[in-house]
C-alpha cells in the first residue's frame, strides 16, 4: 500500500508542489507529512490537497487555507 497526496488549484487541476513529497507507507506518516509542510505547499501555489491510498480516494480535496 502507498499512500500519497494530490496537490491541487481551488479548481481542482493538479499542481506541481512546492516541496517533493514522498511515498508514505502509512495514512498517519502522509498526515504527519502534510501537518509539517502545508504552509510551504500553499506558498508554493497548492490550494487544496486529496489523499489516496493506492489509486483510491481517501478523502479530499481538503483546503489549505486557515479557516475564517
Amino acid at each position: 500500500m502507498a499512500w500519497t497526496w494530490r496537490f491541487e488549484k481551488a479548481d481542482g487541476t493538479e499542481t506541481a508542489p512546492a516541496v517533493e513529497p514522498e511515498e508514505f507507507t502509512t495514512q498517519g506518516d502522509a498526515e504527519s507529512w502534510i501537518g509539517e509542510v502545508w504552509r510551504q505547499l500553499q506558498e508554493g501555489g497548492v490550494e487544496q490537497v486529496t489523499l489516496f491510498e493506492d489509486d483510491a480516494q481517501v478523502y479530499g480535496p481538503m483546503s489549505l487555507s486557515a479557516a475564517e
